[in-house]
């Protein structure tokens, strides 16, 4: 018999988000790019910076249903950079995504945040990363991302 997989704590990150630029609906659902600003990260033994320049590329397939798909860079303390391809879900009730999509506060128990980001990076230290699956765990607040992330062992 094979053992279930652990999970390892990772890393936290707050990443600071711009407005949302509304593409509106398209044959595949309502578009939206959000910006990414900055933020920071903090793993263990290990701290780092959410670099401005990435976007939240977000199709709202249905009223319950958001698929994710952000793209950003990670600078560390030791200046290295990590390359982060985050692909997500987000699930919650019609009433719930609105006011997400507002940008209003809502209660992270009434929303799934599910995450699977993938690594690039040259840094000796992190080579590790880039050959191991992460899951995440993340909660949407008006201004800021935070997201939980855990290697699966």
């Amino acid at each position: 018999m094979i053992n279930a997989p652990t999970l390892n704590y990772f890393a936290t990150l707050e990443i600071e988000v711009a407005e949302p630029q509304e593409i509106g609906k398209s044959i595949h659902g309502e578009r939206r790019i959000i910006p990414i600003l900055g933020g920071k990260i903090s793993g263990q033994n290990w701290q780092g910076k959410v670099l401005l320049g990435g976007a939240d590329y977000q199709l709202i397939a249905t009223s319950r249903l958001s698929l994710l798909d952000a793209h950003y860079t990670i600078e560390t303390d030791q200046g290295e950079c990590i390359y982060v391809h985050n692909s997500a879900i987000r699930v919650a009730s019609p009433e719930v995504t609105q006011q997400i999509k507002k940008g209003e506060p809502v209660d992270p128990q009434q929303v799934y945040f599910r995450c699977a980001p993938k690594f690039e990076t040259s840094a000796e230290r992190f080579q590790w990363i880039t050959e191991r699956l992460f899951i995440g765990v993340g909660v949407r607040k008006p201004t800021l991302v935070e997201l939980t992330l855990f290697e699966v062992g």
